[in-house]
């Protein structure tokens, strides 16, 4: 799969997430939308205004988010099989966004502080990414075919 596509395909992603119709408490809104077999999602929501969209197909994915401030937002589209995606954030207006296409590919990200952005795409079979961020204003690209 080529960048072009893979990115095409994660801006997909990023805009059904951003007009699904979520649930609120809070101000804060989760977006599930999962398709195939075994797939999973787990969550935590501790603040205000904390936005959090996940989008799977295949089978056998996994998401798991924990926002911990205000103002957040993660966005994880999986398509393929046994791909995790984990994210924390802790602080405020933190921005996640993972897009993962083959199989068994993992990403883990960890934000601790305000105002920091981190973006993962993974096209391809068995890559492994992993972020931390500690601060104000820090931002991390990650791309791997």
């Amino acid at each position: 799969m080529t960048f072009k596509i893979a990115f095409k395909a994660a801006a997909t992603v990023l805009v059904l997430a951003g007009t699904a119709l979520p649930t609120l408490a809070g101000g804060s809104r989760v977006f599930i939308e999962q398709s195939g077999i075994d797939n999973g999602v787990g969550g935590a929501q501790h603040g205000n205004w904390n936005r959090m969209s996940v989008s799977q197909r295949g089978w056998s994915n996994s998401a798991i988010s924990v926002q911990d401030g205000n103002g957040n937002l993660t966005v994880v589209g999986q398509q393929g099989r046994h791909n995790e995606a984990d994210s924390v954030q802790r602080g405020d207006c933190n921005v996640n966004g993972t897009a993962q296409f083959g199989s068994r590919n993992s990403a883990r990200t960890r934000q601790y502080g305000d105002c920091n952005a981190v973006g993962v795409i993974q096209a391809g079979h068995g890559n492994d990414a992993e972020a931390h961020q500690r601060g104000s204003g820090n931002v991390a690209v990650i791309v791997q075919d």
